[in-house]
């Protein structure tokens, strides 16, 4: 694979790479969604893409989309479609943080312990 500036120089080529989508078809799939291969033996289909293919190989460790976008050199739209195709497919798992709504709010926290300590 050559460097970075291979799909730089074509604006057509991120389109041709996902099937003209410009959306993944998980939307928990973002930037920050880490990914790892699934583990199965199952070989990708002939007709997938050497990107395909070289996010799988890299994705034998945990590996964010950003990471990734950046190793093959494509926007991190691109990546974020073809990995979520191989979600999909089950070739990779995908693992996203914890959304903003379900964090611990920390003075809510704090509330609930002071009110519970003056229960005793």
């Amino acid at each position: 694979m050559s460097g970075p500036r291979e799909y730089r120089d074509s604006p057509l080529r991120p389109y041709v790479l996902t099937g003209g989508r410009a959306r993944p078809s998980r939307n928990t799939v973002a930037l920050d969604t880490l990914v790892v291969a699934a583990g199965r033996e199952e070989e990708l289909p002939v007709s997938a893409s050497r990107q395909e293919r070289a996010l799988l190989r890299m994705c034998s460790r945990l590996l964010s989309l950003a990471e990734a976008a950046a190793h093959l050199g494509l926007p991190v739209s691109t990546v974020t479609v073809l990995a979520s195709d191989l979600v999909d497919a089950g070739h990779l798992t995908a693992r996203t943080g914890v959304p903003p709504a379900a964090r611990s709010d920390g003075d809510l926290l704090r509330e609930v312990l002071d009110g519970l300590r003056r229960l005793r």
